[in-house]
């Protein structure tokens, strides 16, 4: 079987990583001991991931370079895979100690690109995993997808499925060489067939071509850089929490007919514009990169990145809550009718057919702090109760990564009834993320108070334990 290479998407995500700029993503999910029983410990959990290894065969894949990097590296089997190697058992206690020390060290190269860090019992007896995985294997939606894998609808997992995984030897240095200059060959005859395309179908190439612009004067607008979201950056992460019920959010959809994720925007929003006026910053509107998935329902379970971006003016400076929520509806409403999501897919798509330096340029152009401020993501969760060994999954957070000279990302999912927002940054040179959960909290509050509505339950925030 040949071995699969990554997409210039995926490609991406390895040449912007540096030291201080690490490319995973992840999630934080905290679980019930079940009712009347006993916490499943370590080890049972450890069986539990290895018997669902044969869901995900990525999982025990790792990347090679092909020779002289004449073309993106290939997914080859781990002939030494050790489940162990990915599996840490976290000291029970706190919470945000577990996660931010996950966070804050990098996936090693010579090996599958993820770990699982279990924390058996927290302070407050709930079981937390944490896991991470590197971007250029994943995207949001994917990780969501693989997380899911552990994750049974009844409190009873079913029967273990049979692994008869035997690692296959990859091809020798010559073969991947041999099929890096061939791929490359047959994507410069698929560029140079292009005006033929065109000529055969010109209302459709026209058509491609507006969004493909429309994409490109979105992304191209120069983001101004902010202080506070734009420093230098350092290795070291923490993950602000927030939980709310997703009611609350949904409340404010339906009373505004706006979409959920324009919510999201308009209360991350709110909250950034706080953060900068407590910090004595001049608030200033930010520029924020939003991922879409592009994903086809047949392609649902696919791994690599099947997303594209648009790219969305947060009114920080705007006062009125209601004003902001118009506002993201507005330029979120604009981009649909210009395609602009697809026209970025259409973009990525060409860029892998040009040759490797050419991406490389323009991965380190796209994650420029003069291309946008920062990420806000809604990546969507299991809908239904979930469980795991029993236990049953109550809240997931979600980690965005940050590239160089972006100090904050917001993630938001919702996992059945709760809607759960991870604030990742930079623990040195953000280090009062904490307090922006709290005026994000806050925003919802405002929205909700201008509808008149009252929150559906308590919410959670900060370290959870």
């Amino acid at each position: 079987m040949e071995a699969a290479r990554l997409s210039s998407l995926d490609t991406s995500f390895l040449q912007v990583e540096t030291p201080s700029a690490h490319m995973h993503i992840g999630w934080v999910a905290l679980f019930d001991p079940p009712e009347g029983g006993q916490a499943p410990g370590f080890e049972q959990l450890r069986d539990h991931v290895r018997s669902r290894l044969p869901r995900a065969p990525r999982y025990r894949q790792m990347l090679r370079r092909v020779p002289l990097a004449i073309n993106a590296p290939v997914w080859v089997d781990d002939l030494e895979f050790d489940l162990n190697r990915h599996l840490i058992r976290a000291e029970s206690g706190e919470l945000t100690k577990v996660v931010d020390r996950c966070m804050s060290e990098p996936l090693p190269r010579g090996r599958p690109l993820w770990q699982m860090w279990i924390a058996p019992r927290l302070d407050d007896g709930r079981v937390a995993v944490v896991g991470k995985a590197h971007h250029c294997m994943v995207d949001g939606i994917a990780a969501v997808q693989l997380a899911g894998l552990l994750l049974d609808p009844t409190p009873d997992p079913p029967p273990s499925e049979p692994d008869d995984w035997r690692p296959a030897v990859g091809p020798s240095e010559l073969e991947m060489l041999f099929r890096g200059l061939a791929d490359l060959v047959r994507d410069q005859f698929r560029l140079a067939s292009i005006p033929a395309r065109v000529v055969a179908s010109p209302g459709r190439a026209a058509a491609a071509a507006e969004r493909a612009l429309a994409a490109l004067a979105d992304s191209a607008r120069p983001a101004r850089l902010v202080d506070a979201l734009n420093p230098s950056i350092s290795p070291r992460r923490h993950l602000g929490l927030l939980g709310r019920p997703i009611e609350d959010l949904l409340q404010i959809k339906r009373a505004r007919s706006v979409k959920l994720n324009d919510v999201v925007l308009a209360i991350a929003t709110g909250g950034v514009r706080a953060f900068m006026a407590e910090r004595g910053d001049r608030v200033v509107n930010v520029k924020a990169m939003v991922p879409v998935n592009v994903r086809a329902e047949a392609e649902g379970e696919e791994l690599g990145n099947r997303i594209s971006f648009m790219f969305i003016d947060l009114p920080c400076d705007e006062p009125d809550p209601l004003r902001r929520l118009r506002a993201v509806h507005a330029e979120t409403e604009v981009r649909k009718r210009r395609q602009t999501p697809e026209g970025g897919d259409d973009v990525l798509g060409l860029l892998g057919l040009t040759p490797p330096p050419v991406r490389r340029l323009f991965a380190r152009l796209a994650a420029s702090p003069r291309a946008f401020n920062l990420v806000v993501s809604n990546i969507p969760g299991p809908r239904g109760v979930t469980y795991m060994r029993g236990c049953r999954l109550r809240e997931a957070f979600p980690v965005v990564p940050l590239a160089d000279r972006h100090a904050l990302s917001i993630g938001f999912t919702s996992i059945a009834d709760r809607g759960c927002f991870g604030l990742y940054a930079d623990a040195d040179a953000l280090p009062g993320v904490d307090r922006l959960a709290e005026l994000i909290d806050a925003a919802i509050d405002e929205l909700l108070e201008v509808e008149g509505g009252e929150r559906a339950s308590p919410r959670t925030r900060g370290a959870l334990v």
